[in-house]
């Protein structure tokens, strides 16, 4: 079950979710609005699942960045988020989505126990100025049925992720052979 605008405030309040910075206008009736943070990684080259993705780090500037068709971009939220007792769903904004932006279509599911600052897959249609600070999605929480399984203390492979993470696949194949 999705909790509910007041729901949320009403777990933020006893420390049941972690929203940091947490702006209480910017709660809807099933959602946060979360908003991009200042920094961005441009992937460079080829991508290859067997070895580390290069890329080249960026702040977004007051004045905006403008996002190029065919580039993988990751981004980062600017709150960080997470809950013992809540799972997430990490989603685009249709206004988002209106501007031609993909905006973290692979992975939105937050597991209970991972407090972070989310990384975001992005790419765009068309070229779209961004800027830091910006609403870009809705963040709901959702209810878990069964016995809590923290992903924190599973010592899982984003466990300790504390901004904007590549992909981590290399690590699944042998050393020297992919």
């Amino acid at each position: 079950m999705i909790l509910t605008g007041p729901a949320i405030a009403a777990a933020v309040r006893v420390g049941e979710i972690t929203i940091a910075p947490y702006d209480p206008t910017r709660l809807s009736p099933n959602a946060y609005d979360w908003r991009l943070g200042g920094t961005i990684r441009i992937c460079d080259g080829e991508l290859d699942a067997a070895v580390p993705t290069t890329f080249t780090e960026r702040t977004i500037p007051a004045v905006g960045l403008i996002l190029e068709p065919g580039v993988l971009y990751l981004g980062v939220t600017l709150e960080k988020t997470g809950s013992e007792r809540y799972a997430q769903l990490l989603n685009g904004d249709h206004s988002i989505g209106a501007l031609g932006i993909w905006v973290h279509v692979s992975a939105p599911l937050g597991h209970q126990g991972h407090a972070i600052h989310w990384t975001l897959e992005m790419r765009a249609a068309k070229p779209v100025k961004v800027y830091p600070g910006m609403t870009f999605g809705k963040l709901v929480f959702l209810t878990s049925l069964g016995t809590p399984a923290s992903y924190q203390r599973q010592h899982a492979k984003y466990a300790a992720t504390s901004g904007i993470d590549i992909s981590r696949l290399y690590e699944e194949f042998p050393r020297g052979a992919p």
